[in-house]
């Protein structure tokens, strides 16, 4: 069956080329816009939504993207979205949380720019565009291609700064393989709460915690300038006795407050009971948020908040 599928480029290493130094740059035209797909049976539109490099990609932008989705979604089978690898998984989770249309979204990247040695941003175009014309996408929520491998944009994350096998999801391994002739899956990400926002506002920062930290950067903060909190804690989630103190002011003050923890693998619950452990912080009021990484809970609590969660429906969205 013929497939239409529209191709929206936002920049990234994808669609930059490396100078005489060896420095990448950003390229005036984005050489994945002048590919042409050798498919069989499908026609690709390409168009240039942004062309930023992805350290300077905001959830503005982000919203940008879900409006132009639900624009165009009625005259394609699927979208593919070509995104700097940096804060590829925050888009991708963000797109994941909003109420898209019922066709498969796709997102890729390269780790190598257009005209390096190894180059694999044309690779991973065509195979995005082969698993987003796949009719068996269209119910994973959206995809992460990279590298063969079909992740769930929730669990993905970047794990290598270079290395082209750099996105993986930890605890969970792939939703499928892209193959040399069919696209297989074998997981299906679970269902999740989806919104129709308009808007997305807030400051929500991410405060890491580390070996003898005492209350400095919590004391930089003023609770009236800021929305909300992420706090990636150690191990099951524990913290600083000294951290806890100052957070109490914050909850007290009625700051939603979310945890993670500082892990690569595991989730977050409250465990031990003792000054600044999980077990007290969640008492007083911390949400212990499940199986996301800090950018993506950072995310979920914006996205939460510009959706007017509060109360015990924000404390069983977050912790959902």
């Amino acid at each position: 069956m013929f497939k239409k599928i529209l191709a929206l480029h936002t920049g990234g290493t994808i669609s930059m080329a490396a100078d005489d130094s060896g420095a990448v740059i950003t390229n005036e035209v984005n050489p994945m816009t002048q590919v042409t797909s050798p498919i069989e049976g499908m026609e690709v539109t390409s168009e240039d939504i942004f062309n930023l490099p992805s350290p300077q990609m905001t959830p503005h932008h982000m919203l940008a993207l879900y409006q132009r989705i639900k624009e165009a979604a009625s005259h394609f089978d699927g979208i593919v979205i070509t995104h700097g690898t940096d804060t590829l998984e925050e888009t991708a989770y963000f797109l994941d949380t909003m109420e898209l249309p019922d066709i498969s979204v796709v997102i890729t990247g390269a780790m190598r720019s257009s005209n390096e040695l190894g180059s694999d941003g044309v690779y991973n175009f065509l195979t995005a565009l082969r698993v987003a014309a796949d009719p068996k996408a269209r119910d994973k929520g959206v995809l992460v291609v990279m590298n063969d491998e079909i992740h769930a944009a929730k669990y993905v994350t970047k794990t290598h700064t270079t290395n082209v096998g750099t996105f993986q999801t930890p605890t969970h391994g792939p939703l499928g393989l892209v193959m040399k002739k069919e696209i297989l899956f074998f997981k299906t990400a679970e269902p999740r709460v989806r919104f129709d926002l308009d808007k997305i506002e807030g400051f929500v920062p991410i405060i890491t915690t580390y070996a003898g930290m005492k209350t400095d950067l919590l004391d930089l903060l003023d609770c009236s300038k800021i929305d909300g909190l992420i706090i990636e804690a150690f191990g099951a989630g524990n913290i600083p006795k000294e951290t806890a103190l100052k957070l109490q002011e914050f909850i007290d003050a009625g700051l939603p407050i979310a945890l993670v923890s500082r892990c690569f693998n595991g989730i977050a619950e409250p465990v031990y009971a003792y000054e600044g452990g999980g077990v007290q912080l969640h008492q007083a009021g911390v949400f212990f948020i499940k199986e996301l990484n800090a950018p993506k809970a950072r995310l979920k609590l914006l996205i939460a908040l510009n959706a007017d969660l509060k109360g015990q429906e924000l404390k069983e969205y977050i912790e959902g």
